[in-house]
Formats: C-alpha cells, sequence, structure tokens
C-alpha cells in the first residue's frame, strides 16, 4: 500500500493513502450477504433481494459505510506501520467522494507519541533522604498497641476527655424535630470529632443519667441543604460512661500480644519494623525524587488525548476501588453532588504527571537501550503470583502469558530506568 506523509508538526501528523477499487468491490459485496436480510422489496423473498436491486431501490451508496469500515482498520494500521508512527489518540478520517471503479482516496489527521528531548539525567543532585527510628516513634507504636488491649470500665463520674459514652439525642431545628438527627444507645468517643464541631466538648463534665442540651451550628457545606449553616439543639442523655484502663508495659503484657518473652525483645521487634517501613519510605521517596528531577530536566509537549486518555484510565482504577467498597460511581457522583466533568478535572493534573513521567521514563530506557527479557518478567508474575495469594505459581505464571504484558514491561523497564538514575545521581 502507497502511503503519503502530508506533514508532521509537533505531534500531529497528517498522512493519505488509497484503498483499492478490487478491495472495496470484495467489500461492498461481503456488506451485502450480511446485510441483505434486513431489507424487504415486493416481488422477493426477505434475505434474497439480489444487491443490484437493493442498490436501484435505495441507492448505489445504500453499502459504502460499512464497507468503508470493514477495510478502515487494516489499512490503517498498516498505513501507520509503514510511517513508523505511535499514535496516541483515535484518528480524524476523511474521506474523498467515492467513484466505483476507482481508488478511494482516505486522509487522516492523528496525534502521535511526542518526541522527549532529555536533559543530562546521568548528574542529577539530590538532598539526601535519611530517616531513623527514635524512641518516641517506638513509644508511639507501643501507645497504639496498649489502646487497642485496653479494657473499658464503667465509671461513676463526670466525663472526660476519652471516655466512651452511652447516649440518647434527638435534634431539633427550632421547634421540629428534624430527621436523621435521632439515635438510642449511640456509643460515642469524646476526642473523636466524629459528630459537629463543639457537640463533643459540651458533655465534658456531665454525668450519667443527666440530660444536656447542646447547641451546635451545622456546617455551610453540609450535605443536607434543610440544615446548612443552622443552629439546632440536640438533647442529650448521657446513660453510661466508660474510661479506658490501659495494660501495664510489661513482660506479661508483651507475652500476651506478641510472640516475645519480655517487653525489651517486643520492643526490638518494633524498632525493626520501623526501621523496615522507614527503609521502604526512604527509597520510594528517593525514586519519587529522582524521576521528578528527571522529567524538570527534559523537554516534552504532550497531546491533549494522552492525557484525556489518561484521566479515562485514572476514572476507571477510581469506579473499581469504589466497587470494591460496595459503591458505584454514580452514586458517589450523587452522594458528593458531583459531576463526570468535575471528576475529570480533578484527575487531570495528576494524568498529565504520570503521562510525562512515563514518556521521560521511556525515553531513557531507549537511550540506554534497557531490555526487559523473560526472567525479569517470570520474577515479577512471581510477585504477583505471591500478592495475589496463587496457589499454583506455575499456573498463574502461565495464565497471565497468554494475555497482554504490555503494562508489565512498561513497569519492569521503568523499574530498571529509575535504578539507573539513582546509580549516577548524587545524594547531597
Amino acid at each position: 500500500m502507497s502511503v503519503v506523509l502530508e506533514k508532521k508538526e509537533n505531534n500531529k501528523v497528517s498522512f493519505n493513502f488509497k484503498l483499492e477499487a478490487d478491495k472495496f468491490e470484495k467489500a461492498l459485496q461481503e456488506t451485502y450477504l450480511k446485510n441483505r436480510g434486513r431489507f424487504n422489496i415486493p416481488g422477493f423473498r426477505k434475505g434474497k433481494v439480489p444487491r443490484k436491486i437493493i442498490e436501484v431501490n435505495y441507492g448505489e451508496e445504500v453499502f459504502y459505510e460499512d464497507a468503508i469500515n470493514l477495510l478502515l482498520p487494516e489499512a490503517y494500521d498498516s498505513a501507520v506501520k509503514e510511517l513508523e508512527l505511535e499514535p496516541v489518540d483515535t484518528p480524524d478520517v476523511d474521506i474523498e467522494e467515492i467513484v466505483k471503479g476507482e481508488p478511494i482516496l482516505v486522509k487522516v489527521e492523528v496525534d502521535v507519541k511526542p518526541e522527549v528531548k532529555l536533559g543530562d539525567y546521568k548528574s542529577i543532585e539530590l538532598e539526601k533522604v535519611e530517616y531513623n527510628v527514635t524512641d518516641e516513634a517506638i513509644e508511639h507504636e507501643l501507645h497504639h498497641v496498649q489502646e487497642d488491649n485496653a479494657r473499658l470500665t464503667s465509671v461513676d463520674r463526670a466525663v472526660k476527655e476519652g471516655d466512651l459514652l452511652t447516649i440518647d439525642f434527638a435534634g431539633f431545628l427550632g421547634e421540629e424535630q428534624f430527621e436523621g438527627g435521632t439515635a438510642e444507645g449511640y456509643e460515642l468517643q469524646i476526642g473523636s470529632n466524629t459528630f459537629i464541631p463543639g457537640f463533643e466538648e459540651q458533655l465534658i463534665g456531665k454525668n450519667k443519667e443527666e440530660e444536656v442540651d447542646v447547641n451546635v451550628t451545622f456546617p455551610e457545606e453540609y450535605h443536607e441543604e434543610s440544615l446548612a449553616g443552622k443552629d439546632v439543639v440536640f438533647k442529650v442523655v448521657i446513660h453510661d460512661i466508660k474510661e479506658k484502663e490501659l495494660p501495664e508495659l510489661d513482660d506479661e503484657f508483651a507475652k500476651d500480644v506478641s510472640e516475645f518473652d519480655t517487653i525489651a525483645e517486643y520492643k526490638e521487634s518494633i524498632k525493626s519494623k520501623l526501621e523496615e517501613e522507614l527503609k521502604n519510605q526512604e527509597k520510594v521517596e528517593k525514586e519519587n525524587k529522582i524521576v521528578e528531577a528527571a522529567i524538570e530536566l527534559a523537554e516534552v509537549d504532550i497531546p491533549n488525548g494522552m492525557i484525556e486518555s489518561q484521566i479515562d484510565n485514572e476514572l476507571r482504577q477510581f469506579d473499581f476501588r469504589l466497587r470494591n467498597q460496595g459503591l458505584e460511581l454514580e452514586k458517589y457522583l450523587e452522594l458528593t453532588g458531583s459531576k463526570i466533568e468535575d471528576m475529570r478535572e480533578q484527575f487531570r493534573e495528576v494524568a498529565e504527571k504520570r503521562v510525562r513521567a512515563d514518556l521521560v521514563l521511556e525515553a531513557i530506557a531507549k537511550a540506554e537501550a534497557v531490555e526487559v527479557n523473560d526472567e525479569d518478567i517470570d520474577k515479577e508474575l512471581a510477585k504477583m503470583a505471591e500478592q495475589y495469594n496463587a496457589e499454583d505459581v506455575e499456573e498463574f505464571v502461565a495464565d497471565m502469558k497468554k494475555g497482554d504484558l504490555e503494562f508489565l514491561n512498561a513497569g519492569i523497564s521503568n523499574g530498571k530506568v529509575i535504578d539507573l538514575l539513582l546509580e549516577n545521581a548524587k545524594f547531597i
């Protein structure tokens, strides 16, 4: 097939090619055979109307569009391959006037992957990233475990910060009780800030079975418009007050909450765990900083189509996460009063950053001849099998290899490039 490149300006390419007359005729016949059952013409059985009769009754061009659509995908792919292009968006296609028996001229305009002008990515200087585990961090972690293993004991005293209350309450707007503002036997921890600002504080100092009028103002942005910005009163009855009784941090505590016999051993295990977490945090921060630095040094003009496609991906992933939580995107938009257009704008900055990062890392991989081999793929698939708790690793790997592993190749390649950047970076 003869393809003519008309112009290439920035990231937009225009080219044309011809659909041969004999191939078009073959596509017309194929389209006729596929669709002839849709035509009813007196004197002919349904599905048996000759093509010529259909064309006489409905116009010679009746099958043109379907025939063109039949030929275009393969012809377009062939043209793109011949010109060695990497389209990143849906092409704009213009068909010249169709004259039967003559080749059909097809004009195409499409955005292609942009060229990246790389900076001196092997001379990057970054501030050193280093974290150390402090005694305070270990004590903080221990305190959380203490809290998780605390006993709740009913007390006969006034409410204090941190107490767990059992309350009844009813909300009033003026003299009227409003919907959704009533509950019985509700458990509320003072200091959790789960209620309207000012609610919990007004219960401090009150006693069991005491009736309390709590005066609060709903936030201006409250989701229920009838209550937004309104002053209301909650009539509250405190039925029970419980306080946390923290266990002693001793050897017995260590035995109860861990596999260690002494509190000293348990603290050492916490230290090791925190060191591992900080090590991973250091690694992630270094990787993020080195990629950001490489991006800053590079020049690339990203077509809007690439950003829009990445926004589509971000939305799909967000929808997937919502569904895992039992919520659909449409319901989420309804609850938050948002529109899909708002969501797309929220994801735009993230999408552009991801596209830019991928383009720069891909360009460095090309410049450094970074390759992904079968061993790399197998190793990454084995990690995935472990993450997904696959019973048979070999079967999991074999099944994954039947699908498209382009995403895996890109991820491995990016990882190798980041390692290369880190090896050459100077940390000050």
